[in-house]
């Protein structure tokens, strides 16, 4: 108030100075001058006013300011310190110098960190404000806003890649991961001369098992470009994993060749699952000129179309499942859109490394580096609204060059070449051609797939020759929402091998699948690996629907000599809550050809029926976002007669102990992942 009454007085005072010019000039003037004496002695006026006010503003300003620091400190220096600032401000005042704009000292709303521009304002005044920062513009005390918290990754934080670390334009996001999984399982044991159990007849052992998983993953993206709006210009990401494992079986000669080794394996290992550099090449139009179309100048995309390459190890899946390759390996790959963002390619080229055993992660870390001598092409372009809106299309091309190597796993056994037949190295080159789908018409929601296989195995280690490639795959799923619950039936299908010793492999296999289909982790011939016994391969490798009869999916080779397999489902989804979601599960599973098994097992008229399989599981996720998330479930399988004479006993009870059948076998998980 006391300021107000000041600025008054100044006001008055100057119009009073001016009232004593106004006498003087209007009586010395004639009458017919009264205009022309008005309009000097208004400009008098106004030229005094400018004069004078800009001074007095500035004294206000300097009092104002001197007040405030007064209030703030309790130190006499900074007491003192106002009427100097004063007189400074008021030589540069009345040296022309417009007053500087005076800003309230917001913060901003998230966990926003100090400012990274470094560079010394430039000259502002109240008509010209400089905003370095953008990003961190304060705003005021309110209620009705939320702050943000470092600890709070929902939040805007600028460890989540919401404010800039570096400028205006280069970001970092960190994720912090804690996924931890335990399954409790019997599945078919062999019980071998060391038994656990001496005295014990029975050629199959106790197939419980319990086996535990625990990956601490950290991840550091660091981007240049707002993402918001355009694909970002370049992006470094390294993600390290740290993993303890524990299996516990109750027979020897499971965790590990060696017997002496017991019947539980506690082990761990550190790795490197993403190290790659991205980089934004420009607008695809530029890149590839054929793709220009109307609209284009220069080669400039008008609806930013553009390619970008990605260097180093990182994750790629190449259809809409995994059915054939899905992986994260070190590679290059060119990938981008055209046609405003209609069609969508990549090019991708793998140099496989080798997988460590028990924790499958890459055998990749500042003391290993381990490659396996298999690459792997990759070509493939999505066409989105095809025939109907809302359903994506795609074409793609595989090769795999998987080159002789001899390679025994952490615990011994021996991967490449398989412990299968006349054990020889060999080389398998296999192509596929595929064509997927996925997407709606109407309400019905579709994915399917169909792919050929065809390459050179050059020596087939069941087969014992030589061999052409020629096999088949094909899946389809089919499910239509009501409300909250969500019904679907699916089949699969892939060839087996009638005849696999004539020099023509017809059992369709993979090159590295994890497909989420039929059930996924909530299916028993899915989710569990099943070993052939007598053998060292395995009938099902986990996550993985196809008998392929490999060694092991991640460090064996393809094998397309193989019984093949046809499987229907049926299953239902039910959103329970918004936080909870139930499945529901079926599998009727038959094999194709059972030729191979008979060759491999030398055994005859093996049936077909491998067995039913059920499953339910749930996920749940209580703060309705990926941060905290719960996923458990149980399945089984019932064998089928085929499946039973491959798993049971020969003998008739004598001696005793002897000709128990194949049980039904099960397999209960939960698994909890927490990520910042």
């Amino acid at each position: 108030m006391r300021s107000f009454i000041y600025f008054l007085a100044v006001i008055l005072a100057a119009f009073f100075c001016e009232t004593s010019g106004i006498a003087n000039t209007v009586s010395q003037q004639k009458s017919g001058d009264a205009s022309r004496a008005a309009q000097e002695v208004a400009g008098r006026m106004a030229e005094r006013l400018s004069k004078q006010l800009p001074r007095h503003l500035s004294s206000l300003s300097t009092e104002q300011s001197s007040q405030q620091s007064k209030r703030e400190s309790d130190q006499s220096a900074d007491t003192t310190s106002g009427p100097a600032s004063g007189q400074t401000a008021q030589a540069k005042t009345q040296q022309g110098e417009r007053p500087r704009l005076q800003l309230p000292e917001d913060k901003p709303l998230g966990a926003a960190g100090p400012s990274r521009d470094k560079r010394k304002p430039d000259i502002e005044d109240a008509d010209f404000m400089v905003i370095r920062d953008r990003w961190r513009i304060g705003m005021p005390e309110d209620p009705r806003f939320r702050k943000g918290d470092v600890a709070n990754p929902y939040r805007q934080n600028v460890l989540k890649g919401d404010y800039p670390i570096i400028g205006n334009h280069t970001f970092l996001n960190i994720t912090l991961a804690s996924e931890s999984s335990f399954n409790i399982r019997r599945v078919p044991v062999p019980q071998d001369v060391s038994s656990a159990r001496p005295g014990s007849f029975e050629f199959f052992g106790r197939g419980r098992q319990e086996a535990f998983n625990q990956n601490f993953i950290f991840s550091a993206d660091i981007f240049h470009g707002d993402a918001s709006f355009k694909p970002v210009d370049w992006r470094f990401k390294v993600t390290g994993v740290a993993n303890l494992n524990l299996l516990r079986a109750r027979e020897v000669g499971i965790v590990n060749i060696d017997v002496r080794e017991g019947r539980s394996r506690l082990d761990g290992f550190n790795a490197i699952e993403e190290l790659f550099f991205e980089y934004r090449l420009g607008d695809t139009t530029k890149i590839m000129p054929f793709l220009r179309g109307k609209g284009s100048r220069d080669g400039d995309s008008p609806f930013f179309d553009t390619t970008s390459v990605r260097v180093g190890i990182q994750p790629f899946t190449s259809d809409f499942r995994g059915f054939i390759f899905s992986d994260s390996n070190l590679g290059a790959r060119l990938f981008g859109n055209f046609g405003a963002n209609r069609w969508q390619y990549n090019l991708a080229y793998f140099d496989m490394l080798e997988k460590e055993t028990n924790s499958e992660l890459n055998t990749i870390n500042p003391r290993d580096l381990e490659f396996r001598n298999q690459k792997v092409y990759i070509a493939n372009i999505f066409r989105q609204d095809t025939f109907v809106l809302g359903y994506t299309t795609q074409f793609s091309l595989h090769y795999s060059d998987d080159r002789p190597t001899t390679e025994y796993d952490q615990n011994g056994f021996l991967v490449r070449p398989a412990r299968l037949g006349d054990i020889r190295r060999h080389r398998v080159r296999s192509g596929y051609f595929g064509w997927t789908g996925d997407g709606h018409f109407g309400r019905w929601n579709i994915t399917h797939a169909l792919y050929q296989a065809i390459g050179r195995d050059s020596y087939n280690q069941l087969a014992a020759r030589a061999t052409r490639i020629n096999a088949q795959m094909a899946a389809a799923e089919l499910s239509i929402d009501f409300d909250w619950i969500r019904y679907r039936v699916a089949g699969f299908y892939t060839s087996g091998d009638s005849k696999p010793t004539d020099g023509t492999a017809r059992g369709f296999d993979a090159i590295l699948d994890n497909p989420n289909f039929a059930g996924g982790p909530f299916s028993f011939w899915n989710s569990q690996g099943i070993r052939l016994t007598q053998t060292g391969v395995a009938l099902v490798e986990p996550r993985s629907l196809i008998p392929s009869l490999r060694s092991s999916k991640i460090q064996g080779q393809s094998n397309f000599v193989n019984p093949g397999l046809t499987l229907y489902n049926a299953g239902i989804d039910v959103d329970v809550t918004p936080k909870l979601r139930g499945f529901i599960n079926y599998n009727y599973l038959r094999f194709n050809r059972t030729e191979p098994l008979e060759l491999a097992l030398f055994q005859n008229s093996i049936r077909h029926e491998i067995g039913h399989d059920l499953g339910i599981g749930f996920i749940y996720r209580p703060l309705l976002n990926e941060n905290i998330v719960l996923i458990g479930g149980a399945s089984g399988l019932r064998p089928g007669v085929g499946f039973t004479d491959i798993y049971s006993s020969n003998c008739n009870g004598t001696p005793q102990g002897c000709g128990a059948g194949s049980p039904t076998l099960w397999s209960a998980f939960l698994k909890l992942r927490f990520v910042y």
